[in-house]
């Protein structure tokens, strides 16, 4: 039987159940130039609803949001093949020393309790680390691939 492809439409709460189980996106910036730019991450849901990356500073991502804060990542499940969504939003960057605590809160987000966060702390001053936010404004439906559900099947033969 072919897989039929899926759209369902979600509300906030729904949609941030969804993302907080799964930790792989693709986030997509905007240059300099207008073009888009992405970067594959690994990205959590913070305590105040937040799309939440570990980056640095130097990076194209962080510099073309700091200049255009609008943003989308496409949220993705560890299967190639499963459900995925896009959320879009407003984001911003926090550096260090002020990056840290949302650094912490991304750690437990994505990985649970560190064992040592005195350790943990010291690593992301000490690698100058920035932390990504982005504030939830729209979201298209949790969706999946496959064959168009009006698109005549192929056949089994």
């Amino acid at each position: 039987m072919p897989r039929i492809a899926t759209a369902t439409e979600v509300d906030r709460t729904e949609l941030l159940d969804f993302a907080r189980a799964r930790h792989r996106g693709v986030l997509v910036t905007t240059r300099a130039d207008g073009a888009p730019q992405m970067s594959p991450v690994t990205c959590g849901v913070d305590d105040a609803g937040r799309i939440v990356i570990s980056t640095y500073p130097g990076r194209a991502k962080t510099r073309n949001i700091r200049r255009d804060p609008q943003v989308s990542i496409c949220v993705l499940s560890d299967d190639w093949d499963g459900p995925y969504v896009q959320i879009d939003g407003r984001a911003e960057v926090l550096d260090m020393p002020e990056a840290l605590d949302g650094l912490v809160d991304y750690y437990r987000c994505i990985a649970g309790e560190h064992p040592d966060w005195d350790d943990y702390r010291a690593a992301m001053a000490r690698q100058n680390k920035s932390l990504i936010r982005i504030e939830v404004q729209r979201w298209g439906p949790v969706a999946t691939g496959g064959f168009p559900p009006s698109q005549d099947q192929p056949s089994q033969d």
